[in-house]
């Protein structure tokens, strides 16, 4: 995954010691006759299926930022619908060394417009998958998905 350019000049200073950042990530749903459909992406470098995501950059607003996330990695159009999800993720390290932890905002979203395609290089696939029948997401993902389909529409935190 590419590393935008204000985190690239935050390491510069900060070297590779732990961040703390703001990650946004979306629950695509589609209505369908058949039920909810839920987008996702391989990533390129694990392999694994996973939730479109990415971090909030200086100046967004986290729901913009996950709209534009979200078009740049599937070519698909959202509306954010809700907050389903505010946690803060375990710490995270990456083989260059740098450390970082992200407040993960996840956001129940509804699908507009677009066809699901591969938009950048963090994806080797996009596909929709029903509600009931999604392939292996890791737990993370799964929780997200959760949070985002449940009935009662609140939002869900940790303490």
């Amino acid at each position: 995954m590419p590393t935008p350019p204000y985190i690239a000049e935050l390491r510069r200073h900060h070297g590779h010691d732990l961040l703390l950042l703001p990650g946004v990530s979306a629950v695509v749903v589609e209505e369908t006759r058949e039920g909810p459909r839920i987008l996702l992406t391989r990533r390129s470098d694990t392999g694994g299926w996973s939730l479109p995501s990415g971090i909030v950059e200086p100046g967004e607003q986290p729901a913009g930022s996950l709209i534009r996330e979200v078009l740049e990695e599937t070519c698909v159009q959202v509306r954010v619908d809700r907050l389903a999800l505010l946690i803060t993720d375990p710490e995270q390290s990456y083989p260059n060394g740098d450390r970082c932890q992200f407040v993960s905002m996840t956001f129940r979203c509804s699908y507009l417009a677009g066809t699901a395609a591969v938009g950048d290089e963090e994806s080797s696939e996009v596909a929709w998958f029903g509600a009931d029948s999604l392939p292996d997401v890791d737990g993370r993902d799964g929780r997200r998905i959760r949070a985002a389909l449940s009935p009662h529409g609140e939002t869900e935190f940790d303490l």
